[in-house]
């Protein structure tokens, strides 16, 4: 498949620090719209910063980077809002509003990024909730839901925007292993549909059973492994 356009995302030269301490140095990648990327290496090894440079909870300390279209560093923190409306983001710990149903969660997104519209907040929220397969859990409170569906409204919540990537810090890191591999069919499912992913995992079995492009932090880098094939 050919891309003509920018690419989603594109860093060059990036160095990402973590307070005073050097994580990630001269990080060079691109992503092209609609493609799947795996990030993987051990625990401390930077992709958790690498994705908070990405969405701008982090700045870049060297080099720079182009997400979605804005350049990184932001020129204003006022534009870090218009930035996240073009990504989704998803945590492994799932930071629903406890206090309120899936679908109040959902129209509270929709809300606070311009939409006006009662009748299509409504069936937008409906269109991604039948999309991730929990039309019927509306009305439910979070602890009323398991921790498979908790994770499938975070999904919801990410792509109401239609965002160009998602962005994914270990997604199914709390999930048991037969739910984070339905987790993983959705995120390919949402991809098939144009919208890029980078996934954060530790779950090397998803590699083979799921082949996709692997980025690797590692020793302070990032190394682009291309496609692992089981």
């Amino acid at each position: 498949m050919s891309f003509t356009n920018e690419p989603v995302v594109k860093t060059e030269n990036l160095e990402v620090r973590q307070g005073i301490s050097g994580v990630l140095e001269n990080v060079n990648f691109h992503i092209e719209k609609g493609e799947f990327v795996y990030l993987i290496g051990r625990t401390g090894s930077g992709k958790s910063s690498l994705l908070k440079t990405l969405y701008a909870d982090l700045k870049p300390f060297e080099g720079h980077a182009a997400v979605a279209g804005f350049p990184l560093p932001l020129k204003s923190k006022s534009l870090i809002p218009q930035l996240r409306r073009k990504l989704g983001i998803i945590f492994q710990d799932f930071q629903l509003l406890s206090d309120r149903t899936v679908n109040e969660n959902l129209d509270f997104v929709l809300k606070a990024t311009g939409w006006k519209d009662v009748a299509k907040r409504k069936a937008r929220i409906e269109e991604v909730l039948r999309l991730v397969g929990l039309s019927i859990v509306g009305n439910k409170m979070p602890h009323q839901l398991s921790g498979g569906e908790q994770q499938r409204v975070v999904i919801a919540r990410a792509i109401l925007n239609e965002p160009m990537i998602l962005l994914a810090d270990e997604p199914t890191g709390n999930l048991d292993p037969e739910v984070a591999r339905e987790i993983l069919q959705l995120f390919f499912k949402i991809n098939r549909s144009g919208t890029a992913v980078l996934m954060a995992t530790h779950n090397h079995q998803f590699l083979k059973d799921f082949p996709a492009r692997v980025l690797r932090c590692k020793d302070g880098k990032v190394i682009d492994e291309g496609v692992m094939h089981s």
